[in-house]
């Protein structure tokens, strides 16, 4: 197939469009920065603009939308919201104008109000899934959210089919110990429901949503199996949360965000640990 895949340049991005050349596709990766290396063709572009999105994305296959200001820090909140929510808008529509058949959306368990909620609020109920109300809050949180709405607007119109997957805190081997090392041990890792994803599992996630047989738009949250705390995860979740239902035993360093949904309808069980980094 050929595939666009915008924000291809990022962590996530030249994660996810490695493995789709990897998989046999042929991939155009559009990102305002260009790739420090990858075997893809590459476009400089803003996405911002309509007419280059219009330009760029057609006779596709399969869209891949990861382009977004990734966090609500170091921006106005007014920029981060504009943007993502402007290139979500335009992604889509030139999707659904090429007539691509499956659009996957990068989205974010941000959608939940985590970890950058001006007024933190406990889960509904513990472990996280599919049913768990939406609850965001900040700039970023909105922006994907309301992303989700615009593929779901596209999807009701039956432009193409979609998934949307629900992240949290990519990392890698070489970016965890520096980027989650200082902050497990504080109190404030309760707002990041001590949760991450590696970079491999993420790909993997994006290839099986393309491989993806059903029809409509799929939302789904990805976790690692683990969370990223040296602390038994019943500890964490009584200290942090101890008002809040529990739905099922939660054993060992389980995550608490729950995998079973994209199991059931993508196929994807995450592989990879920090603790298997050997750091």
């Amino acid at each position: 197939m050929k595939i666009v895949i915008t924000g291809s340049s990022g962590l996530l991005g030249r994660h996810v469009a490695a493995a789709i050349v990897a998989a046999g596709h042929d991939v155009l990766g559009i990102d305002a920065v260009v790739p420090a290396d990858g075997n893809w063709a590459h476009v400089s572009a803003d996405l911002t603009d309509l007419g280059v999105a219009l330009q760029l994305i057609r006779d596709c296959d399969a869209v891949v939308h990861i382009a977004a200001i990734p966090r609500p820090l170091g921006k106005a909140p007014a920029e981060v919201f504009k943007t993502n929510v402007a290139i979500a808008y335009n992604v889509v529509e030139a999707a659904a104008l090429s007539q691509a058949r499956r659009f996957i959306y990068a989205s974010s368990f941000s959608v939940l109000g985590y970890p950058f909620a001006e007024n933190f609020v406990d889960p509904a109920y513990l472990p996280i899934d599919h049913n768990h109300p939406i609850g965001a809050q900040d700039a970023y949180g909105l922006s994907k959210w309301l992303g989700e709405e615009i593929v779901e607007a596209a999807v009701r119109r039956r432009a193409f089919s979609a998934v949307s997957l629900r992240m949290p805190w990519i990392q890698t081997p070489e970016s965890f110990f520096d980027s989650i090392g200082p902050r497990r041990e504080l109190a404030e890792a309760a707002r990041d429901l001590w949760s991450y994803l590696d970079a491999r599992d993420a790909a993997d996630a994006f290839i099986k949503a393309l491989d993806w047989r059903g029809d409509g738009h799929v939302r789904t949250y990805l976790s690692a199996a683990d969370t990223y705390s040296k602390q038994i995860t019943e500890e964490l979740v009584r200290r942090a949360f101890p008002a809040t239902p529990i739905t099922r035993p939660i054993s060992g360093h389980e995550a608490i965000i729950d995998n079973t949904h994209a199991l059931e309808t993508l196929g994807f069980a995450p592989r990879h640990s920090w603790r298997d980094y050997g750091n």
